[in-house]
């Protein structure tokens, strides 16, 4: 059996796992969904949102195969937490985890923010400046609070399940970024439009602090719906799923 990897390492982990997914997915959001720019609905080159949905996926698969190993590539609060909650992550690896993962968000919403900027003409204005999450005036589609709760709180209690049932001990460990990846391929096509989807506190708030105003008024949301979500899902699997273990 190896030894366990020390914290600084897992900590390290994180903060460049989750840089490369806010980097990425928010990214691509920011630099590529809309090209050229200022074309109107034309969009001609554009990623769109579906070329966003599949850019969080391939940044949660890459790094599922770069870090797993080092930290379990959790790179989402909301992950740790619901792993807390199923039994599976120690309290005293929580904190670490969460500030790594912070850390490594805000690092990426800065640095793309610098480089966003390197654009004539760019300004933070729009409902979703820096590819924030948002409600109401700053829903894509329009969505009320409501709408964005449940959402947040549903599509992460099955992005949990998702991540709890891929790498429990009877399953094929090997291939688990592959359904974890594609899963949040799947959650951002659901919801982009609704809330632009967040599932991840640390997503959200590596872009909203360095827009500011409302980015932060909202924020708020965007750590209480995925963390609740997170935490179902982790009772869930805990003493629903687990057949005959307690």
């Amino acid at each position: 059996m190896s030894a366990p990897v020390p914290m600084p390492k897992r900590f390290l982990a994180e903060l460049l796992g989750t840089f490369w997914l806010v980097f990425g997915g928010c990214g691509s959001a920011v630099l590529a969904a809309v090209f050229p720019y200022g074309q109107g609905d034309t969009n001609p080159l554009g990623l769109g949102f579906v070329g966003v949905a599949l850019a969080f996926g391939l940044t949660l698969l890459t790094m599922a195969y770069a870090i797993g190993h080092v930290s379990g590539c959790h790179i989402n609060p909301a992950v740790s937490f619901g792993l807390w909650a199923s039994g599976r992550f120690p309290s005293s690896a929580l904190l670490p985890y969460v500030v790594a993962q912070v850390l490594g968000g805000i690092l990426a919403g800065g640095l793309l923010y610098g480089i966003a900027s390197g654009r004539k003409g760019f300004e933070l204005i729009g409902s979703n400046p820096l590819a924030t999450n948002g409600f109401g005036a700053h829903s894509p589609g329009g969505y009320g609070f409501w709408a964005a709760l449940i959402i947040e709180v549903l599509l992460t209690f099955f992005f949990l399940l998702v991540i709890l049932g891929s790498t429990h001990r009877d399953a094929i460990k090997d291939f688990a970024g592959v359904p974890i990846g594609l899963s949040l391929v799947l959650i951002h096509l659901i919801s982009i439009p609704v809330t632009n989807t967040s599932v991840n506190p640390a997503r959200s708030t590596g872009v909203a602090l360095w827009v500011g105003g409302e980015a932060i008024g909202q924020l708020w949301l965007f750590w209480l719906a995925p963390i609740v979500g997170a935490l179902l899902a982790g009772w869930v699997q805990r003493h629903l799923l687990e057949a005959g273990e307690h």
